[in-house]
């Protein structure tokens, strides 16, 4: 390999010349450079197909991503649109609707209304020997009237009674008609009478958490929802239903207890008025049957440590209508007959919604969450899990309340009469 020769400057400052050589990779071949150029190594030249192809890859992957994101955003702003946006209602029957708003039995019950706010039982026959007056009315037998009668006397408690009779049924009996916010006023009709007596005040518009309504169906036997039953914040019960001996059927746990008001007409016979099988402390809320059952409600309330209360007039017409309107729906579709002959078939003076659903009803206005045990029906079951009645009332319809139990559960838009205003609760029935 050639070798670089060079003159330096000696002691004396001459000047000599330098010389370089660029050595190659090759050792044969060498030519002068610079030399500061030696001190970097150039690199190899690259191409441009991986870097113009890598770009590429980023700008895919960019405009994919946000198309993607793009996607995302539009499908929430629908999805929110569609939340805003309520459901369209749906379009009723008029003449259905018409037929069910028809009360039979207004017009009778205005009628005793009257007679019994004048003081005249002797006209309705099978009130003459109302067993809670009894106690308050005596013949003399030694008195006879100018037709050789014996008199009647009453006690100085039995005018007490009788004013205080006279006011709440006057009062209870103008509340007869339709009233569409009804449900929204629950809160404050029965939630808050009962969180007074217990000091447990709340908001305004503060409902229950969770509710279970517990029927008297004898499917209760084939399950074990005790425990669940007891669970939530407050279990309505019916009719004073005996739970003694069935607790792992249907729970110890009672928060109301829902009548009608032809079981405190029994209760009103007893010492007291005993009507307390889930205890002294538990409310009672009850719907009347009758009007002359307010003499019962009077004599009652007057000795009842906790609330004993009346469901609103308001309240029963709409429970009413909404029976009716499922009953007639169901005959319609079920035999092709109108609308009209309905009446002789369910015997529409009489006919009633039953305990149980207006106990739903309920559940409805003053809970944010219903849970339904023991309502429907077996073959293999008895009507009520603590008798052995296997018959079930004419003046109920028993398939159309359970309609109304599914549409609740499954298409809640599709019941009538309530308030745009009133949300219904989610529901959930156990079998």
């Amino acid at each position: 390999m050639a070798k670089s020769t060079a003159n330096q400057n000696g002691p004396n400052g001459n000047k000599q010349s330098v010389k370089f050589c660029r050595l190659y990779f090759w050792p044969h071949l060498a030519t002068p450079t610079n030399p500061i150029s030696d001190f970097f190594v150039l690199p190899m030249k690259l191409s441009v197909r991986p870097l113009f192809s890598l770009l590429l890859l980023i700008v895919f992957a960019a405009t994919l991503s946000c198309r993607t994101a793009i996607r995302h955003t539009l499908s929430l702003i629908e999805f929110e649109k569609k939340a805003l946006i309520p459901p369209p209602k749906p379009v009723f029957n008029a003449t259905l609707l018409k037929f069910a708003a028809d009360d039979a039995s207004e017009a009778q019950a205005k009628k005793e209304i009257e007679q019994l706010l004048d003081g005249n039982f002797a006209s309705l026959g099978r009130y003459r020997s109302f067993a809670t007056w009894r106690r308050f009315n005596h013949h003399d037998a030694r008195a006879r009237t100018s037709a050789g009668l014996p008199v009647m006397l009453r006690s100085p408690q039995f005018y007490r009674y009788w004013l205080e009779f006279r006011k709440l049924l006057s009062d209870w009996s103008r509340n007869r008609r339709f009233q569409l916010d009804i449900m929204l006023d629950l809160v404050r009709l029965v939630k808050h009478p009962i969180d007074n007596q217990n000091g447990t005040v709340g908001s305004e518009q503060e409902r229950y958490s969770s509710c279970a309504v517990v029927g008297n169906s004898g499917i209760l036997l084939k399950s074990n929802h005790g425990a669940l039953i007891d669970s939530h914040e407050v279990v309505i019960r019916l009719n004073n239903a005996r739970i003694e001996s069935f607790e792992s059927k249907v729970g110890s746990k009672t928060s109301i207890s829902f009548v009608n008001s032809n079981i405190l007409h029994l209760c009103a016979r007893r010492n007291g008025c005993f009507c307390h099988p889930y205890g002294q402390n538990v409310p009672i809320i009850m719907y009347i049957c009758q009007p002359v059952h307010f003499f019962d409600y009077t004599m009652c309330n007057m000795s009842h440590k906790a609330p004993l209360l009346v469901t609103d007039l308001r309240f029963d017409v709409l429970s009413a209508r909404i029976v009716k309107y499922y009953s007639l729906k169901r005959f319609s579709e079920e035999t092709g007959k109108s609308f009209d002959e309905w009446g002789a078939a369910h015997d529409a003076a009489m006919f009633h919604y039953s305990s149980g659903m207006q106990a739903i009803m309920l559940a409805l206005g003053i809970c944010d969450r219903v849970s339904v045990f023991g309502f429907g029906k077996s073959d293999s079951a008895k009507h009520h899990y603590h008798t052995n009645q296997k018959a079930e009332l004419r003046l109920h319809d028993y398939e159309a309340e359970y309609a109304f139990y599914h549409d609740l559960v499954e298409r809640p838009q599709v019941i009538p009469f309530f308030s745009d205003k009133f949300k219904i609760p989610p529901v959930v029935i156990y079998q």
